[in-house]
């Protein structure tokens, strides 16, 4: 199968796809996916689900901004973007923070902890302080994840040799919808930081974001381009716009429920084997559409008081919907 992409006119994407003998699934396969009748998209997700993880169990995951605000890139859906003025420029945070953070994490039954930091992409020095980071909490006992923006040359290596197991990187949307969201760097940008990623060994989580104005075709690309990778990401993380005062989608439409249901279901069936993440935006949701999302194959989500700078339901509430659904947190 050919890698279906629309790069900058002036960059060449350099993401690895499944060669034509393994392709895993085309366009038309995931259209017909979402045009399934609701309750048979549910049962082939939930069936698909079941052959591959645990029915009952939620992996946690904590994420902490490491660094806030003054970000360099024009994200239209982002309050840290320095375009939109909203959130104020902090300092990379002191590594005794970070440890406190992941270790009360960890003591409410977390075992992936995730730094994230507000940058077009990390200055060679600043990796120092968070190598230092990912040691502290990889000697927790915990996994570790970044996100950090666009990679150069050698900074994945280094944050690999660090004990960094996943790099998050998302694609947002689809290649024809990007530019309608950022302008600062384009598609193919972040294709060439997940193929440093790939190459370095280190895991890669990477998903997107629903209710940025993109069609339903644009979601039915996304999620093709994500399962035809040479090796899907191990981790997709489905966030649900939070429309952030401010920011150029702070009046953006919602997606309806069901079609961000109807896409957790499609991400499940055609990559079996990754963690499906109910990311951002279940704050927004209710505890009937978090379940839904279960059912439908999600199996991660981030557990804790803060999602970079938007809220996120309380561990304990999480724990009492866990308790009244039979979940166990993994």
């Amino acid at each position: 199968m050919t890698a279906i992409l629309h790069p900058h006119p002036t960059r060449k994407a350099t993401l690895r796809v499944a060669p034509a003998t393994v392709a895993r699934v085309s366009h038309s396969e995931i259209a017909a996916l979402f045009e399934l009748p609701f309750n048979d998209l549910l049962f082939r997700a939930q069936t698909v689900h079941r052959q591959h993880h645990d029915a009952n169990a939620v992996q946690l995951s904590t994420l902490l901004s490491i660094k806030t605000g003054g970000c360099s890139e024009d994200c239209g859906y982002c309050s840290q973007s320095a375009h939109h003025g909203q959130a104020e420029r902090e300092s990379l945070l002191d590594v005794s923070e970070v440890i406190e953070a992941a270790q009360a994490a960890k003591d409410k039954g977390a075992t992936r902890f995730c730094m994230g930091a507000a940058w077009r992409g990390p200055k060679d020095k600043d990796l120092d302080q968070v190598e230092t980071m990912i040691k502290a909490v990889k000697g927790l006992g915990m996994e570790t994840c970044v996100t950090l923006g666009m990679l150069k040359a050698g900074q994945a290596e280094r944050l690999r040799d660090a004990g960094l197991d996943y790099y998050n990187h998302n694609l947002d949307t689809s290649a024809e919808h990007y530019d309608k969201v950022i302008s600062t760097h384009c598609h193919a940008d972040r294709l060439d930081t997940l193929a440093k990623v790939r190459d370095a060994g280190v895991k890669v989580c990477c998903g997107g974001i629903l209710g940025m104005g993109e069609t339903r075709a644009d979601r039915v690309a996304l999620m093709a381009e994500l399962a035809n990778m040479a090796t899907p990401p191990e981790s997709v993380p489905i966030n649900n716009l939070v429309p952030m005062p401010g920011t150029p989608m702070a009046g953006a439409e919602a997606i309806d429920p069901f079609e961000f249901v109807r896409t957790i279901a499609v991400a499940r069936i055609i990559m079996p084997a990754s963690y499906v993440r109910l990311s951002a935006g279940r704050q927004q949701m209710n505890d009937e559409l978090q379940a839904l999302c279960f059912l439908a194959g999600a199996n991660s989500i981030f557990y804790g008081d803060k999602l970079l700078t938007t809220g996120n339901p309380e561990a304990d509430h999480d724990a009492a919907l866990f308790a009244r659904l039979g979940i166990n947190g993994a």
